[in-house]
């Protein structure tokens, strides 16, 4: 009997390194089953069973939390929204819904305040849903944008290759960010781009005309 059990635990540990994949590494069902062995629809039943028995996460109760709020997206519309206290690295809440909705972001500030929890600050991705959801509990709340996906944006705009050199030198303090991590950094970082800023002005304010509307 015992042999047995020890079996049926082995096997549990096993399936749920494929769950791990699937969330964590976002792979798909197909992959995973060409992987493990195991079917489509079987890994699905696993999967399955893991979700309705979702840990319940316990909630610390603190003066001055400073609150990170990220949605990652999953197939089949999955978005899991969670509230992170960045100082321990716990998380305080979680939602599993479709998109980042105001008003489920909005119940979810608000339960974490009626629970004891001061938000001193609030980092997110600047996502409207978001900002629109902190106005109203947390209205005298610092809110900040990550600077990772500040990165990530500069990067979108700048591309990763500028054809100028105004632009390559604008990717190279922006890569530069993440290591601001205290007042002095801070102002030596604006102090860059203050000086960039000051040294292409004329080419910043160039502007072209468009032949068809006549419009800059």
């Amino acid at each position: 009997m015992l042999f047995t059990r020890q079996n049926k635990s082995v096997a549990q540990s096993n399936r749920f390194v494929w769950f791990r994949k699937w969330v964590l590494e976002r792979q798909t069902l197909l992959q995973l089953s060409k992987a493990s062995g195991y079917s489509v629809r079987s890994l699905k039943s696993y999967f399955h069973q893991y979700l309705a028995k979702a840990p319940i996460l316990p909630v610390y109760p603190k003066e001055k939390l400073h609150l990170i709020i990220d949605g990652t997206y999953f197939s089949n519309n999955i978005c899991l929204i969670i509230y992170r206290d960045n100082e321990i690295k716990f998380t305080q809440l979680y939602r599993l819904t479709d998109d980042e909705r105001y008003e489920e972001i909005r119940e979810d500030l608000n339960n974490l305040l009626s629970l004891g929890i001061h938000i001193a600050s609030i980092t997110c991705d600047g996502h409207r849903s978001i900002l629109k959801a902190i106005k109203h509990p947390c209205k005298d709340t610092i809110v900040q944008r990550c600077i990772v996906h500040i990165q990530r944006e500069c990067r979108s705009w700048l591309t990763l290759r500028p054809q100028s050199k105004e632009g390559l030198q604008l990717l190279q303090i922006v890569n530069h960010l993440h290591l601001v991590a205290n007042e002095y950094r801070y102002q030596l970082w604006l102090r860059q781009i203050y000086d960039w800023h000051e040294e292409h002005k004329d080419y910043i304010n160039e502007k072209s005309r468009n032949p068809v509307s006549g419009r800059y």
